[in-house]
């Protein structure tokens, strides 16, 4: 930058400090602020002299702005390595989080089936019971009218003496037979009362374990708040100073420049007839390796024209070689894939191990037809309400949003040439460039109904089943 502009040197290329945002206490203090401040201070409190400088002065001074200014940046890396530790185990909390909200979200289907099973028994036991005490009820009732009957009256009944003593002894053993279902039914009773106690310690047990698992599912949140807080917060401090050593170095390279001009100048003169003298044997030298460059050219476009007449031979060969092996390995490619196919549909769950990206129940496997009737090339999972969501295996994002008519998707690039493509989301709490590890969260399910997950592993572009997981051999096919 030239010292006869309107704005003196070294004066506007320097930016005033970023005020700080309400509620950025919670933020830490980074002592290079201040530091800014008092160089932007100096600087323009220079402003009036600047215009007086020689181009020498200014870039000297300039130099020595960039200095600082690297000083502050080897302070804002060290700061920055304290934070990336901080968003490490930041990350390690998170995963193991998401591991006990699984468990949890495990443990609370298990009640919830338990409780079912108790209510059925508790209804069939009522059931039962009612139609018992019914029974019981009506051989009662008869007895007692049985018992009103006087001696003389029996005796005096039209019956005969046979048909009496068939009546008193069909009594007789009645009364034995009713007491003893009088007795099942004060058993059956208690076991009744037993259960509808083991029925209230289920309930209680449920509610207690669907609060463990709302306040997992809020420490996540906060989390996962603080992480991407941290992360906004390193990359604009860093970005700032970037920005500034930027235009301070821009600046001291304008200056630079116009010093060399000015010497240039003052040598011009000295330098024109050396200068003539240097192009004259420049232009004989010029035309002599024009010469050789003719001849080198001629031998070299005989040379190309053999070499290739050879490629176009050795790749006629290679054509012919690669068609075969292309067919060869169309087959094997379906074969693999009906035995895939085969494989899938056999299996009860994924592989023990295998990390999928949310618990719950697989309802469309790889190979089957999904609810169009398509082929499926992935696995579709159906889970709880406002599950987290984590990622299978560690990468780095390389999509996140809404795409077409898929909704809400992620796609993540792991090593070794595979990539997960998971959709179905209610919130993605990621972004583009993010690093990730294995089991990390990165999202939710959607907060109501019984939501399902899409999850669709790929090798090198092509899908593969993605309950076999990762680290299969290459060539080895997976579908």
């Amino acid at each position: 930058m030239g010292a006869g502009r309107d704005h003196p040197a070294g004066v506007a290329l320097l930016p005033l400090p970023v005020s700080v945002p309400q509620g950025a206490g919670r933020r830490r203090a980074f002592p290079w602020r201040p530091a800014l401040l008092t160089a932007t201070l100096l600087v323009v409190s220079t402003a009036a002299t600047a215009q007086t400088e020689s181009p020498g002065q200014t870039l000297k001074r300039v130099e020595q702005d960039i200095q600082a200014d690297k000083a502050l940046q080897k302070q804002l890396d060290r700061q920055s390595q304290t934070l990336q530790k901080e968003l490490d185990g930041l990350r390690d909390r998170l995963v193991g989080l998401a591991d006990q909200e699984r468990a949890q979200e495990d443990e609370l289907a298990h009640l919830e089936e338990s409780l079912t099973a108790l209510e059925t028994q508790e209804r069939n036991q009522a059931e039962k019971l009612e139609g018992e005490r019914q029974q019981i009820a009506a051989l009662l009732a008869a007895l007692q009218r049985v018992a009103r009957i006087p001696p003389e009256a029996a005796l005096a009944r039209p019956d005969g003496p046979v048909d009496t003593l068939r009546s008193a002894l069909l009594l007789r053993d009645t009364v034995p037979a009713l007491r003893a279902r009088a007795d099942a039914l004060a058993q059956a009773l208690t076991r009744l009362a037993e259960t509808r106690e083991t029925l209230q310690a289920q309930r209680s047990r449920t509610y207690a374990a669907r609060l463990t698992l709302i306040d997992r599912q809020k420490e996540i949140g906060q989390l996962v708040a603080r992480r991407e807080e941290l992360s906004r917060q390193t990359e604009e401090e860093r970005q700032q100073v970037a920005q500034r050593t930027a235009r301070l170095t821009g600046q001291a390279a304008d200056l630079r420049q116009l010093m060399d001009r000015i010497e240039a100048e003052r040598r011009a003169a000295a330098a024109m007839a050396a200068k003539r003298e240097a192009e004259r044997l420049e232009a004989e030298r010029r035309e002599a390796e024009r010469r050789l460059a003719e001849q080198r050219a001629a031998e070299q476009r005989q040379a190309e024209q053999k070499l290739a007449e050879q490629k176009a031979a050795e790749q006629r060969q290679a054509e012919q070689k690669l068609a075969e092996q292309r067919a060869a390995d169309q087959r094997a490619s379906e074969q693999r894939a009906r035995a895939e196919t085969e494989t899938a549909r056999a299996a009860p769950s994924p592989p023990a191990g295998e990390r999928l990206p949310v618990g719950g129940r697989v309802t469309v496997r790889y190979g089957e037809a999904d609810r169009y009737g398509a082929t499926s090339r992935g696995v579709t999972i159906q889970a709880r309400a406002g599950s987290t969501v984590v990622s299978p295996q560690a990468g780095t994002i390389v999509f996140a949003g809404p795409f077409r008519g898929y909704g809400q998707i992620l796609i993540v690039e792991h090593s070794h040439g595979y990539h997960s493509l998971i959709a179905g989301f209610g919130r993605i709490d990621t972004a583009v460039g993010r690093r990730v590890a294995t089991g990390e969260p990165i999202g939710l399910m959607p907060a109501d109904g019984s939501p399902d997950l899409y999850f669709e592993l790929r090798r090198h572009g092509q899908p593969i089943n993605p309950q076999r997981g990762f680290g299969a051999p290459e060539g080895k096919g997976q579908g």
